[in-house]
């Protein structure tokens, strides 16, 4: 397994959100101090804000697992990724524990 490596607000140089021209979709370019750059493409941003929101809002949801899905053309909504992460039904318990592990781990 590759090292784990935790983001510190202090790590991070500076954020740039936006819609690239010659694109159609907002990017968020991470540029970290180390300078180390991570783009994530709106699809992505847009799957963990959703996770995010539910976890941080709702009263009985305290952990969610998203998992990779390619969806089948028939299910795709226009102008949506093909490659969606969607929620798993995995257990609150476990994935509190794979975290947990994770942070154990790291540098």
């Amino acid at each position: 397994m590759d090292p784990i490596r935790i983001i510190r607000n202090e790590d991070i140089e500076k954020v740039l959100i936006g819609v690239p021209k010659g694109h159609k979709h907002l990017r968020v370019c991470v540029k970290l101090k180390d300078n180390s750059v991570m783009i994530l493409q709106e699809a992505t941003i847009a799957n963990i804000l959703r996770a995010y929101v539910t976890v941080k809002t709702h009263p009985k949801i305290k952990a969610q697992e998203l998992k990779m899905h390619v969806l089948g053309e028939t299910s795709q909504k226009q102008g949506y990724a093909l490659h969606q992460l969607l929620e798993t039904s995995r257990n609150q318990e476990e994935i509190e524990e794979e975290l947990r592990q994770f942070l154990a781990k790291s540098t």
